[in-house]
């Protein structure tokens, strides 16, 4: 059988098989032992995936593999693991290598994301996958789905908080009672004014394709469009709709971690896009509020959540007394006895009170503390059976469904009111088209 039949015998199958189970089954993938050396390839070797080289050099992986459209981003992996074998496609090596590889670690543009992830699972890969976790939320639904269908697979969604102490001493301290009933979070981040542009229209004309860039294999799933010098690659994708999610996909997840994992909430029934102002056809807005509302779950009353991103901010609740002074980055908690701050950064908490987290006495360890707050390091202890606090996409999936929800609602102009049993919007059925998306031939993995 040629390379050419063979591959398309292997996509053929890849597109039908999710949910009922792994394509193959790595044999170096299960059951490790907890002094093995794991292999790790990486989709992805520049921009966040550098991060990815770091760590795993620091925790001793190594790497058989690795991918990237742009060959000129190669380089930090190809001179920690010399002997690893590059590719464009990350098709292609997954399907070659996918029996010598314990785990994939995918730091791409966001529309990447769940086609390669998906197709790592398909073969039975443990797998890191930065946030947002997905594009859409059909595609996070659906990543949640194959997840429990596979449970030895370890996966873990990249947000480098997720481990800290300060997460999951806010965590303890909210449902313990420290603030009493919440009623309303508020989260803000300075981005994207400044980091990368938004509010922007498709440029004209093209620019000749930089021969280390294979152009075709970066738009991947995404329509076709001329290659633009500096437009799109590398980095500012993150601003177009048909790469990227914005601000909030960006922030949210890091953003709203404490407010999700804490609270624990069903789907939205709710969601409002309060103010959104001046997005285009092509490219996410410049300025957003947007608002969630969640029903009551177990006892514990439906809460609101308020995003703000480019640098707007909540207003001082009227409790708290003094200056209002907030961060660039964070989340205001309103509870029925006290008023909480906390920065993404992971500094202290201030309440108003400002004695409250002192006379609220003792604070039960719920949520335990992950060792050295090693994010990293919980996802290769996960595969090797010897830890299991992180945060598999179970979790994480349904954070990014809530979090892209934001962006649907920015994109129907008007609040939609939301079935996450069914995964319908209700009240305008046109917004529906907004969970999902088209993909292009080669691309339709596990639809």
């Amino acid at each position: 059988m040629t390379h050419k039949s063979s591959r398309r015998t292997f996509l053929k199958q890849a597109a039908t098989l999710a949910g009922v189970g792994p394509l193959f089954l790595s044999s170096r993938a299960w059951g490790q032992n907890a002094n093995d050396k794991l292999n790790i390839a990486f989709v992805g070797t520049g921009g966040i995936s550098g991060a990815h080289i770091g760590e795993m050099v620091r925790l001793g992986v190594n790497c058989p593999c690795c991918c990237d459209v742009d060959e000129s981003r190669w380089g930090q992996a190809i001179d920690n693991w010399p002997d690893a074998k590059p590719y464009r496609d990350y098709r292609r090596m997954l399907e070659a290598h996918a029996k010598e590889i314990d785990g994939v670690m995918i730091g791409v543009p966001d529309h990447h994301h769940y086609p390669a992830t998906m197709i790592a699972m398909q073969l039975g890969l443990h797998v890191y996958t930065q946030k947002p976790l997905t594009h859409t939320p059909w595609e996070a639904r659906r990543l949640v789905r194959m997840a429990q269908d596979n449970p030895k697979l370890v996966t873990q969604m990249g947000n480098q908080g997720h481990a800290s102490d300060a997460w999951r001493t806010l965590y303890n301290f909210v449902r313990a009672g420290g603030i009493g009933t919440v009623l309303e979070t508020h989260t803000w981040t300075d981005r994207a004014t400044g980091w990368w542009p938004q509010a922007m229209n498709r440029p004209d004309g093209e620019d000749p394709i930089p021969a280390n860039l294979d152009w075709d294999l970066w738009l991947g799933p995404a329509p076709v469009r001329p290659y633009k010098e500096g437009v799109y690659h590398p980095f500012v994708w993150r601003g177009w709709k048909d790469f990227g999610t914005g601000a909030l996909g960006d922030m949210g997840c890091h953003m709203t971690d404490g407010t999700i994992w804490t609270m624990d909430p069903d789907a939205p029934t709710l969601v409002e896009p309060v103010l959104v102002k001046d997005m285009t056809k092509e490219a996410f807005p410049a300025q957003a509020i947007v608002k969630w509302t969640f029903p009551e779950k177990d006892g514990r009353a439906g809460f609101a959540q308020y995003w703000y991103e480019s640098g707007l901010k909540p207003e001082k609740p009227e409790r708290v007394e003094g200056e209002w002074n907030l961060p660039s980055n964070g989340t205001v908690w309103i509870g029925t006895d006290a008023v909480l701050l906390f920065e993404s950064s992971g500094g202290p908490i201030r309440t108003w009170p400002e004695d409250k987290m002192q006379t609220f006495g003792d604070v039960p360890e719920l949520l335990k503390k992950c060792p050295n707050q090693d994010h990293y390091a919980e996802w290769l202890n996960a595969i090797r059976g010897t830890d299991t606090t992180k945060a598999r996409f179970e979790y994480s999936g349904k954070l990014a469904e809530i979090v892209l929800l934001g962006n649907v609602a920015m994109e129907a102009g008007q609040p939609i009111e939301y079935d996450g049993r069914r995964m319908e919007v209700t009240n305008l059925p046109e917004a529906n088209g907004y969970l999902t998306k088209e993909y292009r031939e080669g691309w339709r993995f596990g639809l």
